[in-house]
């Protein structure tokens, strides 16, 4: 009973929330988005730290792609696989779109992201919820990504692709309250959480934190730096992780 109420719980989350985003006005992207702070050319490269930050993307990702490869999950394997290769991909999308910031080339940044983002969502829901989900959402959960990027792109509306961004980061302080995990090191969940909230936050403030060092850093670039902390952080901890002794994973 409270393993349905608690499942019940997510699915009126996930409900909901949709329901939520889809209901506000529509969203457009801001024109002003792609007037980065750090906009230098350094060594012929354009918006130099902007691009070269994204090398963590692809450190990171392969790190983890690599480990998974070799070392291949008990539950959600191939979704963890997808997380990090998309993650990798990222540093690929986002250096071509900070080359040339504008809505065509940032497509190719939202593309990856959206892969990594619901890679991670069936990931975290296999392990939790049940471990034979994978076969029946990773797929519909990565065509509702690209969907976003597409509707976006088409009709200049970024609700749905909001929503694909927030949902995985909505469900996993729900996830770690409701469920127990068959694995050891659940907290590397909350690291990569908070390095990412702090990324989005260093994001909105671009240019102040640009003018405060003087040049520097900017917030843009602080946010790469921060938002790729986190794959690290699930990296470490499908690493480090084992079995609990008593805990067996979840089934429905």
């Amino acid at each position: 009973m409270k393993d349905r109420l608690a499942k019940a719980t997510l699915l009126i989350i996930i409900v909901v929330s949709f329901i939520y985003m889809m209901t506000l006005p529509l969203i457009r992207q801001n024109p002003a988005y792609h007037a980065f702070a750090a906009n230098k050319l350094i060594w012929g490269i354009p918006n130099f730290a902007d691009v070269i930050s994204n090398i963590f993307f692809a450190l990171f990702g392969l790190l983890g792609l690599r480990h998974c490869l070799k070392h291949r999950p008990a539950v959600g394997a191939l979704s963890w696989r997808i997380f990090f290769l998309g993650v990798a991909l990222v540093s690929l999308g986002s250096a071509w779109y900070h080359l040339w910031p504008a809505n065509a080339t940032l497509v190719w940044d939202r593309l990856p992201m959206t892969i990594g983002f619901m890679g991670l969502f069936s990931a975290i829901l296999s392990e939790y919820v049940d471990s034979r989900l994978e076969k029946y959402i990773l797929i519909p959960l990565l065509l509702a990504g690209f969907g976003s990027v597409i509707y976006w792109h088409y009709s200049d509306d970024l609700r749905f692709y909001y929503w694909i961004q927030l949902i995985p980061l909505l469900i996993i302080p729900f996830v770690l309250l409701l469920f127990k995990s068959a694995y050891t090191h659940q907290r590397f969940l909350l690291y990569a959480l908070g390095f990412y909230l702090l990324a989005k936050i260093s994001e909105s403030q671009d240019r102040a934190l640009y003018d405060f060092t003087g040049g520097f850093l900017s917030g843009h670039t602080l946010k790469h730096l921060l938002a790729s902390l986190a794959p690290l952080m699930l990296y470490l901890m499908i690493r480090r992780r084992s079995a609990r002794e008593t805990t067996t994973a979840r089934s429905l």
